[in-house]
């Protein structure tokens, strides 16, 4: 990822007012992001904004207005007088987080199936539907942007505003672990099947079944963290 951000005006050139691009700042949390969930940026590592600032062609200011988003995100930690590092959670953090994950997302399944109108339980099953095109093409990024806006469609469904600020708070600090829970194929296709049964269970407006479904389904992230961390092949 060594390209120059195309800023309209940061380098000199003129902006052009035709075109609608995000600001810069969200351009650089967008990469940045993605250079830390695909491990260009392992944890525990020190961000070196002027390597950054070259490497993207940009000044400070919107960098470290990037790295305030990711921060909140959980996936960096801002530390005064020394800077920014990229998060590092230990195995018992994960093991601490993912039982509160699983129970809030048993809870939202439950609620969801009674709440849910038909247009979200069909949005629902349209992106499962996505989700297994993207494990076809082996994409992993977009597999995650979809798997988040599942579990993200699920729990607005819910209708519940406490249990969705509760469980964005925790989420934000096992963010880059989630994303690294499907290494392998196995798990990965596993993982659809999984989608698959909990898309069934809204549809059916079986409460208990898809609380159960989601339940299962963040213990078995868990479990291929911690199965990954094991063998050497994450930086969470």
């Amino acid at each position: 990822m060594s390209q120059t951000l195309d800023v309209g005006g940061e380098n000199g050139s003129q902006p052009d007012f035709g075109l609608a691009r995000p600001p810069l700042a969200v351009q650089l949390s967008d990469m940045l992001r993605e250079m830390i969930l695909e491990g260009a940026l392992p944890g525990g590592e020190k961000i070196r904004e002027k390597d950054l600032t070259v490497r993207f062609g940009v000044s400070r200011t919107p960098l470290r207005e990037a790295m305030k988003v990711l921060a909140a995100e959980g996936l960096i930690e801002l530390i005064p007088n020394r800077g920014a590092i990229v998060s590092r959670h230990s195995v018992e953090d994960l093991a601490d987080v993912f039982p509160v994950l699983a129970s809030l997302e048993r809870l939202a399944g439950e609620l969801a199936a009674v709440r849910a109108t038909d247009a979200e339980i069909e949005r629902i099953c349209t992106l499962t539907a996505n989700l297994g095109q993207t494990v076809e093409g082996a994409n992993r990024p977009q597999y995650f942007k979809i798997n988040q806006a599942i579990h993200d469609a699920i729990l607005a469904a819910s209708g519940n505003e406490t249990l969705i600020r509760t469980h964005a708070t925790i989420a934000g600090r096992v963010h880059r672990a989630r994303y690294q829970a499907n290494l392998t194929k196995s798990r990965w296709e596993r993982a659809l099947e999984e989608h698959g049964r909990i898309a069934d269970a809204l549809k059916k407006r079986d409460g208990a079944r898809l609380g159960a479904l989601l339940n299962e389904h963040m213990l078995a992230k868990l479990s291929s963290i911690l199965d990954a961390l094991q063998a050497g092949e994450t930086g969470t």
